[in-house]
């Protein structure tokens, strides 16, 4: 059944945009705002809406959507998930590929949040109820560090410091080809790609996003760059990379070489968080931990390299 919500804009929200101004006025999260003005749930006056829009304090406004269904933790030991580190506060994990950081529509794969539950882990009750001690996310696809708050303190405190960009996070990548110049920084905007779903690119409208890259190898078709990111976007290093017409190997989403790919033994993008660095929640000590390679990334650079 649908919900149906008829307001006028508040003095406070004019001028801004219509999906944060629906996220202030109805607590939908930016994503689902999104969703909903794409698919024709939002009137402004007496005309569909764009999510670029701007907002007219006083104009009326009319939201209609159907609520999604609750997504479940499911408990799921994954064997390959290592526990780097663990406190009071929080759990740092080595994420295998082919694990979500949490549950969502259309994943029926393991998640993050349902191994350290299968294992027997109380985290942090803040946060959506299928994302509760999540303060930031890999793609199922991308290996390596992540840390998971389990004290209400440590959530708060570390959504905080990657908001404010204080979490050190430093990736590395083998893309194909070899970047122009070798090392650079990527200031790109990265919103919703227009056409696809579940893809993401760099449009106009997208939120800022900055990603600073250095080669550290280069093989006779591609390279390997350590990358540091000073935003989070969701796919942001596949989708800036792709942007240089230099995708991950192994990346078909945003258009590998699927005959390099293979050549490699990869099935999902060369991607992995190698560090992770940021000040703990109660003793304020700068905490810095890493990640080797797995198996999978080791042997396709071995092809690469011969």
């Amino acid at each position: 059944m649908s919900e149906v919500r008829n307001a006028h804009i508040p003095e406070g929200l004019d001028g801004m945009r219509l999906d944060a101004a629906l996220a202030k006025m109805f607590g939908f999260s930016r994503n689902q705002a999104a969703d909903i003005i794409e698919a024709g749930g939002v009137t402004l006056g007496n005309r569909p809406a764009t999510k670029s829009d701007r907002v007219q304090a006083g104009k009326p406004i009319h939201v209609e959507w159907s609520p999604k269904e609750p997504v479940r933790v499911i408990d799921t030991p994954v064997e390959n998930l290592r526990i780097v580190f663990d406190d009071d506060d929080l759990v740092v994990i080595d994420k295998p590929a082919g694990v979500a950081a949490h549950p969502s529509v259309g994943w029926t794969g393991p998640t993050v949040l349902g191994a350290l539950s299968a294992a027997g882990y109380q985290l942090s009750t803040l946060g959506a109820a299928e994302r509760t001690g999540i303060v930031h996310r890999l793609d199922a696809g991308t290996s390596g560090l992540m840390v998971v708050a389990k004290s209400e303190r440590a959530y708060t405190s570390l959504k905080r410091a990657f908001a404010e960009r204080e979490v050190s996070k430093i990736y590395h990548a083998v893309v194909q080809g070899h970047p122009d110049p070798l090392a650079g920084t990527i200031d790109a905007p990265i919103g919703r790609h227009p056409k696809h779903q579940f893809k993401f690119a760099v449009t106009s409208d997208g939120k800022p996003s900055i990603t600073h890259y250095e080669t550290i190898e280069a093989f006779p078709a591609a390279s390997l760059l350590e990358i540091v990111l000073e935003t989070g976007r969701t796919h942001q290093i596949r989708v800036h990379m792709a942007a240089q017409r230099h995708p991950c190997i192994g990346d078909g989403m945003y258009g590998a070489d699927p005959a390099l790919s293979l050549r490699c033994g990869l099935t999902r993008q060369w991607l992995h968080a190698v560090r992770l660095g940021f000040d703990h929640p109660s003793s304020g000590e700068r905490m810095v931990f890493e990640s080797e390679y797995p198996e999978d990334l080791l042997h396709a650079l071995d092809v690469l390299r011969a």
